[in-house]
């Protein structure tokens, strides 16, 4: 077990260099940041001030060896926008960032498991057949589309709820509730096909055979076999709850770390952008690294690869 895990965690830091070396390089070769910052009347020796400034007149391996050895001190850099440090900016998005996620994740659990575990046990039924319909619709509308609708629906035609901001508890109920239903479909449908796999097995009959009730089969044996390859499905949904956040965020006006990164891109703040990819990134090897850990621990074959 220790060496799957060393394994499994040296592949992650392989990962996140990977990724956070290849996001530097396009970075730097897809845009100038000196352009965007600053007016279009800007002249030549305004530009090449600013690079000289920022060190961005350096060679990009140059540029790469700073920014690495910095950040290992905990240093991101400064802000181009506003002068402050990177840290600051991002950490100060995080708490409004949570309330969303930690909360849309919950509520996707609790709305996607049942729902297809019903669909499931009651499979081929009316109740089944609307709990897919409902979860394909959900899943196959983009999350930022379902968020404008829930807009025009909960805010512009009942006026029941908020469209935008994050000064109160109702603010943060249309945000919330995109991204619940959109990962609660995800969740709805795996759920279903897993259990629906499950309770064709021999012994699953056998229980049956046996005498067992019926929910006690499938709570008792059936759930916890189905559970095993759900981890992956969970983890993939708590590990897109990051990068969602750009897309549905900026929909509400909601200040966290996706609006931040939205902004960050459109005005060319380099060093934020840099600093919330590497979060994003650190966040989803994290999430991953804990699935293999746990799926490892729940099925001791997947040790043995």
């Amino acid at each position: 077990m220790t060496a799957f895990i060393l394994a499994r965690f040296l592949r992650a830091i392989a990962v996140l260099v990977f990724t956070v070396t290849l996001v530097f390089i396009v970075l730097r070769l897809t845009g100038d940041p000196a352009q965007q910052m600053l007016s279009d009347n800007a002249g030549p020796e305004a530009l090449a001030a600013f690079n000289e400034k920022w060190g961005l007149d350096r060679s990009i391996p140059e540029q790469y060896l700073y920014y690495v050895v910095n950040a290992l001190r905990g240093d991101f850099g400064v802000s181009f926008a506003d002068g402050r440090e990177v840290f600051t900016v991002v950490a100060e998005r995080i708490p409004k960032t949570l309330v969303v996620t930690v909360s849309a994740f919950i509520l996707s659990l609790l709305i996607g498991i049942p729902a297809g575990i019903l669909a499931a046990v009651r499979r081929e039924t009316a109740l089944d057949k609307s709990v897919m319909a409902g979860a394909v619709l959900g899943y196959s509308v983009p999350n930022f589309l379902l968020g404008l609708v829930f807009i025009f629906v909960f805010a512009v035609w009942l006026r029941v709820l908020p469209s935008s901001g994050s000064s109160t508890w109702n603010h943060a109920v249309l945000p919330v509730a995109t991204f619940a239903l959109f990962n609660a479909a995800a969740i709805a449908r795996f759920m279903r096909s897993t259990l629906i796999d499950v309770l064709g097995q021999p012994y699953i009959a056998a229980a049956r055979a046996d005498g067992i009730p019926y929910w006690d089969v499938i709570l008792r044996h059936a759930l916890p076999n189905a559970a095993i390859p759900m981890v992956t499905t969970i983890g993939f949904v708590a590990g897109g709850l990051l990068g969602g956040s750009a897309l549905i965020e900026p929909v509400f006006a909601w200040p966290g770390l996706g609006s931040g990164f939205v902004n960050a891109t459109n005005t060319g703040d380099l060093p934020v952008v840099q600093a919330m990819i590497v979060l994003f990134t650190a966040f989803m090897v994290a999430i991953n690294f804990s699935v293999d850990v746990l799926y490892a621990v729940l099925n001791p074959k997947i040790r043995k690869h």
